[in-house]
């Protein structure tokens, strides 16, 4: 009885453990995918970082293609991946054949950074995210056991309708510049989510300035995802990276062209974190404002900003 007392406690330990490396239950594998590929409510959704390889290297059969820059900003805006109006994306998702009662799976070849920015806009314009998945692993996955198709799908239009934009999820500059710049506001912390050297400055990319807004402290998003298999890490390893961020705290986030960033939303809530909003423009914005301070090192300030 002592053995077998053990033996379930063991068993429950091990269980439990499983649960706590769990990652979120929107993430599917492509045995999911094959059993659901049939379902007529389906609608699977491409973001390629490359959107030739669409047609060329192939997608998902029945997927339908995302133009990552075109579909998911704001096309006449400055910078232009700031987030579209509610009728705008709404239009593009009719196009796509969503349906209010769609599950939609989203998948990239880009360690699910550009599937986070359509998995954060449907939650923002208020879809159903019950009925959202995402690829773990996006093509790598798929493509290991499964043939890619290079032709385009038919699609019946759809007639999802969508909601304003939830702003308690958006910040804009002037809030960034009040609460951390100026005011400092403790109950604030601000997230650069950019590979180390763009934050640093050592590297320019998506402005024409480097380094970061004062009072940013840099965590980089893609770390929590693997390079060669570019599905999400356990969650013990998510938690590991952002150990040292207060919970009980609001946190903005920003990236330079607003998919690492949507990234970090999606890990941070998928911890608990409650109160998590990300800057509608992000650093090719506020790194092409002049009139903006910038801050370059590996310090969250510099000596303008010593208190």
């Amino acid at each position: 009885m002592k053995t077998l007392t053990q033996g379930l406690a063991a068993l429950f330990l091990l269980c439990m453990s499983s649960l706590a490396l769990a990652g979120p239950d929107y993430l599917v594998d492509s045995m999911w995918l094959e059993d659901n590929i049939d379902d007529p409510s389906l609608v699977i959704l491409e973001v390629r970082y490359y959107p030739h390889r669409y047609y060329t290297v192939g997608h998902i059969p029945g997927a339908v293609q995302v133009q990552r820059f075109k579909d998911l900003g704001d096309n006449f805006a400055e910078p232009m991946m700031r987030f579209p109006d509610h009728r705008t994306f709404q239009e593009t998702l009719r196009s796509w054949g969503v349906n209010n009662n769609s599950t939609v799976v989203i998948y990239d070849d880009s360690r699910t950074a550009l599937a986070s920015r359509l998995y954060f806009m449907l939650k923002l314009y208020g879809f159903n995210m019950d009925q959202v998945k995402v690829l773990n692993g996006g093509t790598i996955e798929w493509s290991a056991m499964n043939e890619m198709s290079t032709d385009a799908p038919t699609i019946k239009r759809g007639r999802v309708r969508l909601k304003p934009a939830d702003k308690s999820l958006l910040v804009e500059w002037t809030d960034i510049f009040d609460d951390v710049v100026s005011r400092r506001d403790e109950n604030v912390i601000l997230l650069d989510a950019r590979p180390k050297d763009q934050y640093t400055g050592e590297r320019v990319n998506g402005a024409v300035r480097g380094g970061h807004i004062p009072g940013a402290i840099n965590i980089v998003s893609l770390d929590a995802t693997d390079g060669i298999s570019q599905q999400w890490h356990d969650d013990s390893y998510l938690e590991s990276m952002y150990k040292d961020l207060p919970r009980d705290k609001t946190i903005y986030v920003y990236c330079h062209d607003g998919f690492r960033k949507t990234l970090t939303w999606m890990q941070l809530k998928h911890l608990g974190f409650e109160d998590v909003r990300l800057y509608n423009g992000g650093w090719a914005h506020w790194g092409n404002a002049f009139s903006l301070p910038v801050v370059t090192g590996d310090q969250p300030y510099d000596a303008n900003f010593d208190l």
